[in-house]
């Protein structure tokens, strides 16, 4: 399998240029859904401890009607780099978009340029967050973020973008983006051409502000717990993630209990939603098992009924497509811009390369080529999302696009014999927001490779550098780093060489932040004199960061 994967992963990328003939009633319409932050662990498709909770009937439904993939992982773990990846085709350090303050020129915007030039009617709804005018002949896309409640969306207009406004007073912005859909479906489809629909929900992204109508739901109900929700082994994670001697484990990761100081859900979430929480609750006086307990509670619980929303909204739309006799006609891909921790390692937020964050959802339903109740677990990206939408449009697939069509993987459930086989993952945004610390991984269908380098875009060094391996054949969910262990020192040196090969292959040629990739090669081959300055580094940190909280900085 190894020496299969090496051979592929050399050979290079193979770009399928696809034009496809046909009328229109020849393709199907397309409708490309994705909930921010909608992790995989919250579908019931994808067998978690939350399945009992049968959260999302639903999306469960198009599973079982449609395919399931098993390894799709994006390939930065926030909003913004993930969806200028599936706008353009391109991984972030080609797009430009390192992190949330990127932004995509409407002539860059190829998945939608595309679908025009194939006679698609090309529509955006809901959250966007990708900064410029988005390049659809119809959109409504949220400001930024977007707020929850009575939420507002820039449209065409008479004023330049972004100054055409519209607010939906008194709706929560999941039934807004619902029923503008609808409302485009029902009074603006042109029947005699195909549609292309970006439909993007803000829901479930945190801070979990659910609709009214769902406060009750699971309110009586006890949330199962991860099993690493208050510990994880001694065997997980590196100086990087811990500090020497652990010094480091207060200060790397933002929390759910108490673990992280500077921010975490026992505080923040009791601050906006006190109502979560029992009367009395204190998290300065309770310890932290008991705080992260309660805060778990809170937060699974206003997360779900988010998720709850978009699940119901979803049949209201599939309810209008059957209606219409669109439903069997029309390719449905449901997925989120990435993963998220719903607790597990006593993590919040996403960013990490580990699967909780790195792994997205990715269900596609289309009865009249995909079949129904299947799974794949060949590894896709979401540099490969818009190859693979734009071959089921028959439309042009650029040279400029990395990613590649899976389209035959969807009909026939078999990859290719050349497909890839690591996907390639990097997170930039260095000890920012949630106190993660810069990365780069590989992940293929046994192994996961992760190297935090620790550095900012100008190559600061704020926190030890550190590897991890995971054998995830005999280690799923990542708790064991093997990096050191003797057994595995042949495919250490293997991976590290593959991991080399990808990132040229990729183009992360670190050009882009050279005073950056100076500090990668700097502790790449991780020697003893790089352990060293590793555990220096890591005392220097914990003294800057324990100054910092005590100054309240």
């Amino acid at each position: 399998m190894v020496s299969r994967f090496f051979g592929v992963l050399l050979s290079g990328f193979v770009l399928l240029v696809v034009v496809r003939g046909g009328y229109a009633q020849d393709r199907p319409n397309i409708l490309f859904i994705m909930s921010d932050d909608h992790t995989a662990q919250a579908v019931g498709a994808y067998a978690t401890v939350l399945k009992s909770l049968n959260p999302t009937p639903n999306i469960d439904a198009l599973a079982r009607e449609g395919m399931l993939f098993e390894n799709a992982f994006c390939t930065n773990g926030i909003c913004t780099p993930s969806r200028a990846c599936i706008i353009t085709g391109r991984y972030n350090h080609l797009n430009g978009v390192f992190d949330l303050g990127g932004r995509i020129r409407p002539e860059d915007q190829m998945l939608p340029i595309q679908m025009r030039k194939a006679g698609y009617q090309t529509v955006m709804i809901g959250k966007w967050h990708l900064k410029e005018e988005p390049n659809y002949d119809y959109y409504k896309v949220l400001p930024g973020q977007g707020s929850y409640h009575s939420p507002t969306f820039r449209i065409q207009g008479d004023q330049p973008w972004p100054q055409n406004t519209v607010q939906h007073d008194g709706q929560h912005s999941t039934d807004a983006i619902t029923d503008s859909l609808l409302t485009w479906l029902r009074e603006s489809r042109d029947p005699k051409r195909p549609f292309f629909i970006s439909h993007h929900y803000k829901a479930p992204h945190d801070f979990f502000e659910n609709a009214e109508r769902y406060q009750s739901y699971l309110a009586d109900v006890e949330i199962p717990e991860p099993e690493t929700l208050y510990e994880v082994p001694d065997s997980w994670g590196s100086i990087a993630t811990r500090g020497a001697n652990d010094e480091l484990r207060p200060h790397i990761g933002t929390s759910i209990g108490k673990r992280n100081p500077r921010r975490s859900y026992a505080i923040d979430l009791y601050e906006l939603f006190p109502e979560e929480f029992p009367p009395g609750y204190d998290p300065k006086e309770l310890s932290r098992e008991e705080t992260t307990r309660l805060a778990y509670q809170a937060y699974l619980k206003k997360y779900l009924r988010c998720v709850k929303g978009v699940d119901d909204n979803l049949k209201r739309v599939f309810d209008y497509l059957k209606s219409a006799g669109l439903y069997d006609n029309t390719l449905i891909v449901y997925t989120g811009d990435q993963g998220f921790w719903l607790g597990e390692k006593d993590f919040q937020d996403k960013r990490w390369a580990y699967d909780e964050s790195q792994r997205m959802p990715f269900i596609v339903r289309y009865p009249k080529s995909i079949p129904a109740g299947t799974r794949s677990d060949a590894i896709i990206e979401n540099v490969d999302y818009p190859a693979m939408l734009l071959d089921f449009a028959g439309a042009e697939i650029p040279e400029t696009v990395q990613g590649r069509s899976f389209r035959s993987i969807c009909e026939t459930g078999s990859e290719p014999d050349d497909w890839k086989q690591a996907a390639y993952y990097r997170y930039w945004m260095h000890m920012a927001h949630h106190d993660n610390p810069g990365e780069m991984a590989m992940r293929t269908k046994l192994y996961k490779l992760i190297y935090f380098y620790g550095c900012d875009y100008q190559g600061e060094q704020q926190t030890p550098p550190g590897w991890e391996l995971y054998d995830l054949t005999q280690d799923p969910a990542e708790l064991n780093n093997v990096y050191d262990d003797p057994k595995y020192l042949a495919i250490r040196e293997q991976l590290k060489q593959l991991f080399a090969a990808l990132r040229q292959r990729v183009g992360d040629d670190g050009s882009h932040y050279p005073k950056c990739e100076a500090v990668v090669q700097e502790y790449w081959d991780y020697d003893a004199d790089d352990r060293r300055k590793a555990v220096e580094i890591s005392h220097a940190f914990k003294a800057t960061r324990e100054k910092m909280l005590a100054e309240g900085t």
